[in-house]
């Protein structure tokens, strides 16, 4: 698809790649890399042949300059957009509000024309002027009833707001001060972007000022012209570079292409996040609660009787109190689709009774009422279907403290594979360029590039994809050590051993608190920190003691103490300088044997003739493995030492495909070694600031 900007000039020459690079670090104060110049030649080499490119940049690169530059330079040059999609929000926030403005305005003059840039989000982002003004009915259940995430469709980053924290605890009060206070930003806010609101308001409040994509009346909403959302995807089709999430791509994905504006470009940061991304945009869930839901809105805004939905709400809420938490591999049991075949005939009819009358003012209770009919239909549709060899089926059942479950199971389905949506609809028409810092597993890109459906790489001699490594500006070697505790027995169901324990203590103690410690559960983080707080005398932060930024902040701040945790800790927390000496790792991240979506990937690629084990489950662990290894050498002087706990990195068959993953530190199983090296290491102060963007 080659689309244009909007009026572009016509092309003009333009300086080479890294003349313009040169201006933008050097407004930065900074000055060249090597790895970052590759980088940008890259990315031009590719953009202009059309040639997908998978490019590993290591910390300290700067990539997000390595593809910003190459990527306003051609779309001004040329005219054809690009679309610039990160993994998180803290990033996007990072890249729109100062990497692409500084490049932006550093190459300007060089340019033939200033580059225009916007940010583009998901409809539940924006606050709603029609909704705020009261032209959508006060729904209780909007309130309460409602899972905490906005839902199918809504293209929010997949990832909890930082304001949503805290948000269920708010009581009626509370929760009413943050509705004052977003009606009060209503009327000075111009962009009506949440992440403008400082400090933010939780989930519930957020509901009261925004609307789903389903649910908006579009044109024929009477604000239309002062629309929020409506601006930010106008501003988006006038722009040469538009920067959104990897949620938005996942709604294109499945289905929903012109959420984004045409482009001929695609960047994705953190790219190793972009499968499970759109794993997670296309996965949905029905249970007894979310047809009451459905049911509820249709009685107050269509004044229609539910009958039919009510029973089969109650028919299938009985059933999933007491079926087993389990996947379906052939389908769901006879007695579950008949049930859920009930849900989707019962809603189809509601549909038929819910359209307007022809030339009928537009009605937002009524379009509430048919949104969330259309989703439910749409979901037991999917999942009553006799072939669902594309879908993973299974049902789940939440503990009661859950903060969206109240224990009672909840059926989801999950696309078996998403390589083809990647391949067909977000990189078929268009150029790709995909970078993180862990994109070559085992020393090879074929994992990854087999994962986003490219096919096996054909060297450099003009197949469909090329992959290259920018580097690294750090020497690995000399900076850290990798330690593999091999002495200690392979893990097993217990969280934590005597023996895991003890080495922990003895690694803390040799390197005086200073540990981020990345743990495969929950359990396991918190077993180690109770152990250590009474072992050891140094602060011992878990993760669940406060919100995970403030416990990063004072694991940076506060000399010796070490933080706990699981899976948040492991990608995006960047802590460089003396805080972090030491990385513990308690065992090889192997996915759970009941995760029911990699389980059935697994055993699709046996069946398929392959190696399910090394395709999914290895390769999942090797990206983490090289992400949390990652989290130790942040800057050019930083020290210390990652330890595994876990044997199997050094005596199993697939130990060097991981090792292959991870920063090529220097590499050792003698714990004597490792402790008087650790204590070895001299204090000084933490050198720059915590963050948990990437």
């Amino acid at each position: 698809m080659n689309s244009s900007a909007a009026s572009a000039d016509p092309p003009e020459t333009v300086p080479e790649v890294t003349e313009l690079l040169d201006l933008a670090v050097s407004s930065l104060g900074g000055s060249r890399r090597e790895g970052q110049d590759r980088m940008a030649r890259a990315v031009t080499e590719a953009v202009e042949s059309g040639r997908h490119l998978l490019v590993q940049a290591g910390t300290g690169t700067g990539k997000s300059l390595g593809y910003l530059v190459p990527a306003v330079r051609h779309a001004v040059a040329s005219g054809e957009r690009v679309v610039v999609s990160t993994a998180t929000l803290a990033l996007q926030r990072q890249v729109i509000t100062r990497d692409l403005p500084l490049v932006a305005d550093a190459v300007a003059p060089r340019l033939p024309r200033p580059p225009r840039v916007a940010l583009l989000k998901g409809w539940h982002n924006y606050l709603c002027r029609h909704k705020v003004t009261g032209g959508y009915p006060v729904d209780g259940a909007t309130l309460f009833d409602l899972p905490a995430d906005p839902g199918p469709g809504e293209g929010s980053s997949a990832e909890q707001h930082p304001s949503a924290a805290g948000g269920g605890s708010d009581d009626g009060a509370r929760l009413a001060d943050h509705v004052r206070r977003l009606h009060a930003w209503a009327q000075e806010t111009t962009t009506g972007d949440r992440d403008d609101l400082v400090p933010g308001v939780p989930d519930r409040a957020w509901r009261q000022v925004s609307v789903t994509s389903l649910e908006c009346l579009n044109q024929r909403c009477p604000l239309i012209d002062e629309c929020f959302g409506e601006q930010a995807r106008n501003t988006a089709r006038e722009a040469d570079v538009v920067v959104t999430n990897h949620a938005m791509l996942g709604i294109a994905a499945s289905g929903n292409p012109n959420v984004l504006p045409e482009h001929g470009v695609l960047v994705v940061d953190e790219a190793h996040e972009l499968v499970d991304r759109i794993t997670a945009a296309a996965t949905v869930d029905l249970s007894g609660g979310s047809v009451e839901h459905a049911a509820r809105l249709v009685r107050r805004h269509g004044g229609i009787l539910t009958d039919d939905l009510d029973a089969a709400a109650r028919a299938l809420a009985g059933l999933l109190a007491s079926v087993p938490a389990e996947r379906y591999p052939q389908g769901l049991p006879a007695e579950l689709r008949t049930a859920v075949e009930a849900v989707r005939d019962a809603a189809r009819s509601l549909l038929s009774d819910l359209k307007p009358e022809k030339g009928a003012e537009p009605d937002a209770g009524l379009k509430m009422a048919q949104s969330a009919t259309q989703q439910l239909f749409e979901v037991a549709e999917r999942m009553a279907a006799q072939d669902t060899g594309d879908d993973v089926l299974w049902c789940s059942r939440p503990p009661a403290d859950a903060p969206w479950g109240d224990g009672v199971g909840r059926l989801h389905a999950a696309p078996l594979a998403v390589a083809g949506l990647i391949s067909t609809q977000l990189l078929a028409e268009r150029t790709g360029v995909l970078t993180s810092a862990t994109l070559a597993l085992g020393g090879t890109f074929d994992p990854v590039a087999r994962s986003l459906g490219l096919a096996a790489s054909t060297g450099d001699d003009g197949g469909a994809w090329r992959g290259m490594d920018a580097g690294s500006p750090f020497d690995y070697r000399k900076q850290g050590i990798c330690y593999v505790a091999k002495h200690l027995p392979a893990p097993g169901r217990e969280p934590t051993t005597a023996a895991q324990l003890d080495e922990i203590a003895g690694l803390v103690e040799a390197a005086g608190g200073r540990t981020l410690g990345l743990f495969s559960s929950r359990r396991a983080a918190n077993a180690a920190a109770e152990a250590m707080r009474e072992r050891l005398d140094v602060p011992v932060l878990c993760q669940g003691d406060d919100q995970l930024p403030t416990l990063v902040q004072r694991f940076a701040a506060e000399p010796e103490t070490c933080l706990f945790g699981t899976l948040s800790l492991w990608q995006g927390v960047d802590v460089p300088g003396d805080a972090c000496r030491l990385v513990i790792i308690d065992r090889v991240p192997f996915p759970r044997p009941d995760d029911p979506v990699r389980s059935a990937r697994a055993r699709a690629v046996e069946e398929a003739g392959g190696n399910g084990f090394m395709q999914v489950a290895a390769t999942h662990a090797a990206l983490l493995l090289a992400q949390g290894a990652g989290r130790l050498i942040r800057s050019a002087t930083d020290r210390g030492v990652v330890a595994v706990l876990d044997p199997r990195l050094v005596t199993a068959r697939y130990g060097s495909f991981l090792t292959r993953s991870m920063p090529d530190f220097w590499r050792t199983t003698d714990a004597d070694l490792v402790r008087s090296a650790l204590r070895r290491l001299p204090s000084r102060d933490a050198g720059g600031s915590p963050s948990l963007g990437a």
